[in-house]
């Protein structure tokens, strides 16, 4: 009994206090990865380039996030999002653009009047 008495006031007459809560900090590649990913969506046909960056920003910081428990992983998977969006929507007018410009051009070929 006597052990855990001085057990209990060595504990609470410690001179040392507790070290301060230190908030972790958000990760900048998630950040660019939101930012990208936005852009992604908003400027034209550049927007397919944009979103791949932003596709591989927000997939490191996911790691780096994990790793270094750091704050951020919402931004990154809402920009990892909007970089799979605006490379799909680009991708597709692309291709679209593409097609029709192969269709109307092969008729332009085949024909020999």
């Amino acid at each position: 009994m006597d052990q855990r008495h001085n057990d209990v006031d060595r504990y609470y007459s410690d001179p040392l206090p507790p070290p301060p809560y230190v908030v972790p900090k958000t990760n900048s590649k998630s950040i660019a990865a939101l930012v990208l990913g936005i852009l992604s969506v908003m400027i034209p046909y550049l927007g397919f380039l944009i979103g791949i960056v932003a596709i591989v920003f927000a997939s490191i910081s996911l790691k780096e996030i994990k790793l270094r428990m750091e704050q951020g992983r919402g931004l990154a998977i809402a920009g990892l999002v909007c970089g799979i969006i605006g490379t799909a929507i680009y991708a597709i007018i692309i291709l679209l653009l593409l097609v029709a410009f192969v269709a109307f051009s092969s008729g332009e070929i085949s024909s020999t009047y």
